[in-house]
């Protein structure tokens, strides 16, 4: 039987390379709208999140979400990502 391959993926903030399965996503379309892709497949520009608290907040402050998708990421989204963090607990 052949062993597969863990894709992994870095973390925009803590820059800590974890598998993909680990990490939140998020895209930005070309058009600019930006959404928490929880299935990891929609098509645009994607960055990676580990999902806790201080990482959100820390991600929220430094605008390194906005760097990295080059769009302005709106508080929905980090509001989004905190109900995902206590919803999994």
């Amino acid at each position: 039987m052949k062993v597969r391959k863990t894709p992994m993926r870095t973390c925009v903030v803590t820059r800590e390379v974890k598998p993909k399965k680990d990490l939140i996503r998020i895209v930005a379309t070309k058009q600019g709208a930006v959404s928490v892709d929880l299935k990891g497949k929609a098509p645009g520009r994607g960055a990676y999140l580990t999902l806790a608290k201080k990482v959100i907040e820390k991600a929220k402050a430094s605008k390194a979400l906005d760097k990295k998708l080059k769009v302005e990421v709106p508080l929905e989204i980090y509001q989004q990502l905190l109900e995902l963090l206590e919803s999994a607990k």
